[in-house]
């Protein structure tokens, strides 16, 4: 189907990697997409007065409150690429303004599921999550009661295959080498602890209403399969590709129309092998301590994201052991009474829930040290 006019794009995180390659894709396609709104965080000053150089948008800011303000604009999607907590009260804005809504920043998901969820028309998200873009993909297969499992590959990270003893030896250089993609700290060293899969479980449940016991991880060291669905006659769809972003991010730019030459296909005359293997959850409990966290809902999803943030950093500044990441989530999680009630959920309460996981995680780690 042909555009009558491109798409009006608001870019929210847009010096990072998944608000770089959209611009790249909005370059490379003039007459699909315009670029009306382009936010950042404020770390690299200097590329985004490039960008706004550029490409001229309406809007344009730094910081949450540029990010909000641009996300109510209207527009016909808005690719939210914010890293971390502070990606949420954007995700609302969208939402609430009406706009179709490109999800990157899992976190605002995760956290703020059932308030999302409450303001989310159907069909106004659309993942950018390479999983998740991966199993929207997939499910144009079949209806929704013939869905029996969801199935989330994984890398398995730079240290799949070692025991959690040989963990504890890892270094943050060590764990910022993903094998196939180039990312910003935290979600690198996610990936590494698979917390980021634990999110992504969480977040597959909540766009898809599939139930956790539905839902699987199988560890897929090539990602050249970004996920899978499988049915209940026993048939799996998988969407294959190259391990990048480009399609994920073209496909929730252009939902439900596919953007042609986004990125190169699979060479089939070239031998390869893909293997699968089980995901070691003794040696990586971040997924299995994720399905709790989900499972009791609430604010429980928020705090293991907060609890998160913290360990990150403090890993990356010496301060814990690899191993001390998940270790001190789940301390965090045991401590939280929580709000369980989802239908009273407010923002007010995620936000003190994420307030106090920080400061928890905080005390054990000046505890410990």
């Amino acid at each position: 189907m042909n555009q009558q006019r491109p798409r009006d794009v608001v870019i929210l995180g847009s010096t990072g990697s998944i608000g770089t390659q959209a611009l790249d894709l909005v370059r490379a396609n003039p007459d699909r997409f315009r670029v009306v709104g382009l936010t950042a965080g404020g770390s690299n000053k200097e590329r985004f007065e490039a960008q706004v150089a550029e490409f001229a948008p309406k809007l344009s800011g730094l910081g949450e409150e540029a990010s909000v303000e641009a996300a109510a604009q209207p527009a016909d999607v808005v690719l939210n690429g914010i890293t971390g907590a502070v990606g949420l009260r954007p995700t609302l804005a969208a939402l609430e303004a009406g706009n179709t809504l490109a999800l990157a920043n899992k976190e605002s998901l995760i956290i703020g599921g059932p308030l999302v969820k409450r303001v989310a028309g159907d069909g106004q998200i659309v993942p950018v999550d390479s999983e998740h873009s991966a199993i929207a993909q997939s499910l144009r297969a079949g209806a929704a009661n013939e869905v029996r499992k969801l199935v989330l590959t994984a890398s398995g990270g730079p240290f799949r295959g070692r025991s959690r003893e040989e963990l504890g030896e890892v270094t943050p250089a060590q764990a910022l080498k993903h094998p196939n993609f180039a990312m910003g700290r935290v979600i690198t060293t996610n990936s590494a602890t698979l917390v980021n899969k634990g999110l992504e479980v969480i977040e597959a449940h909540l766009l898809f209403d599939v139930p956790f016991d539905r839902i699987e991880v199988v560890v897929h060291p090539q990602q050249y399969i970004h996920s899978m669905v499988e049915f209940t006659d026993g048939a799996v769809v998988a969407q294959l590709g190259l391990p990048t972003m480009l399609v994920p991010i073209s496909m929730g730019m252009a939902w439900p129309e596919r953007v042609a030459d986004a990125e190169t296909p699979i060479d089939w005359t070239k031998a390869s092998d893909w293997r699968f293997e089980p995901l070691d959850d003794s040696a990586f409990p971040a997924v299995r301590l994720a399905r709790e966290a989900g499972t009791r809902g609430g604010t429980h999803p928020a705090v293991y994201n907060a609890a998160n943030e913290v360990c990150v950093d403090a890993f990356h500044e010496g301060r814990i052991p690899f191993t001390g990441i998940v270790d001190t989530i789940a301390e965090v999680l045991a401590a939280h009474g929580g709000v369980r009630s989802e239908s009273s959920l407010s923002i007010e309460d995620v936000l003190a829930a994420d307030a106090w996981a920080r400061e928890e995680a905080t005390r054990i780690l000046e505890t410990r040290s």
